[in-house]
């Protein structure tokens, strides 16, 4: 792991040892009974844990986790999601003795982390996006996460009042379910100040793919478009590729606002740190975590980075008036909707920031130049 440079190979070697031992118990006590001073914690990411990005947002808010007293973490960065994970996770399960893995790319869950819960059931394992399923899935195994779309409404807000041309660019990985949403609420907060906004997307097709990255940007700043955001995992090279076009950008994951000092206006971030704070304190009282862990900006699980020096007075305001509109609950989306191809999508009058029938846009709303297929 992080700790000694030389124990990766250490591990492999002993996992390739070991491989008969199976699902064997660690101490044969469910984990809300473990003591604290007796646990530890593995936390795998999928890149670089500077990666200004999401690996960052979790690696800052881990250190929450860290400070509970008796409490060993264990780390190890630039893991794909391969059964890669699965070795990872089994040699911090048996050579670290981890009793709590939190497996932090959306790609681990299925099937690594489910496979690897069923195969150790005195292990308890957390996985930051919402796919757990208490119907299917063991129950060892549970979610959490922070509805990002909320701070991508609020960029889309602060987008929408400073961008002079109206046109707004967006460099997303995949086409999933939490990518689409980022998007269509990024699009939809632009439009609460700016009705004829636009956002003009472009997927790269993986989530770290800095050439593609910065073609993207490129091709968005050529194409008009006076703003950039990203939906990817490490943001550095988007920002950096517009600051360098002399456009203003919104960040994502963590924070970018030193990137790029000339333009940019505010990102939307991750606050781990509550999560994380709410698993410590959980753990010190020897007490099982929840299953299910979500939340937005109203209960502190999402913030925006401050206002870089792309924002003038006029954006700073409207923007502020929209996080204390989030705060009190107010609806992003508001229907009927349709998508960028005529169909209605969301034909309720509002719909509640948590309401499950979000976290399954398989589509891009009218305003969205792009294909989601």
């Amino acid at each position: 792991m992080t700790n000694i440079s030389g124990d990766r190979i250490s591990r492999r070697l002993f996992l390739q040892g070991t491989a008969a031992l199976g699902g064997v118990a660690l101490g044969g006590l469910p984990f809300g009974a473990r003591a604290a001073e007796d646990l530890t914690i593995g936390v795998v990411y999928v890149g670089a844990r500077d990666d200004f990005g999401w690996n960052q947002a979790h690696a800052v808010a881990v250190k929450a986790l860290q400070g509970v007293p008796g409490v060993k973490v264990v780390e190890e960065e630039n893991v794909p999601e391969t059964d890669a994970v699965s070795k990872t996770m089994e040699s911090m399960i048996n050579l670290d003795g981890a009793t709590l893995i939190l497996a932090t790319s959306f790609g681990y869950y299925s099937p690594f982390v489910v496979d690897m819960a069923r195969k150790y059931p005195d292990v308890t394992f957390r996985h930051a996006a919402p796919l757990w399923d208490k119907d299917k899935d063991p129950k060892n195994a549970g979610s959490y996460f922070a509805f990002l779309d909320q701070a991508h409404y609020i960029d889309g807000v602060a987008a929408g009042a400073t961008s002079k041309s109206g046109k707004l660019g967006f460099v997303a990985a995949k086409p999933i379910g939490i990518v689409l949403r980022n998007i269509n609420s990024f699009l939809t907060g632009a439009r609460t100040v700016n009705p004829a906004a636009t956002v003009q997307v472009i997927f790269t097709g993986d989530w770290s793919l800095p050439v593609r990255e910065a073609e993207a940007t490129n091709a968005l700043v050529d194409a008009g478009c006076d703003l950039i955001t990203c939906h990817v995992d490490g943001p550095k090279v988007v920002i950096q590729t517009a600051e360098g076009r002399g456009v203003k950008t919104c960040g994502h994951n963590a924070s970018q606002a030193s990137l790029a000092p000339k333009g940019f206006v505010t990102g939307a971030e991750y606050k781990w740190e509550t999560i994380y704070k709410q698993f410590a304190a959980t753990l010190a009282k020897g007490e099982a975590l929840p299953n299910v862990t979500f939340g937005g900006y109203d209960l502190d699980m999402v913030q925006n980075t401050p206002f870089g020096a792309g924002a003038d007075e006029k954006t700073i305001q409207v923007t502020n008036a929209a996080i204390a509109a989030l705060k009190a609950k107010a609806p992003i989306f508001k229907g009927p909707i349709k998508d960028n191809k005529g169909n209605v999508v969301l034909p309720e009058a509002s719909y509640d920031n948590m309401a499950p029938v979000l976290n399954g846009m398989t589509y891009l709303v009218d305003g969205v130049i792009g294909s989601a297929s």
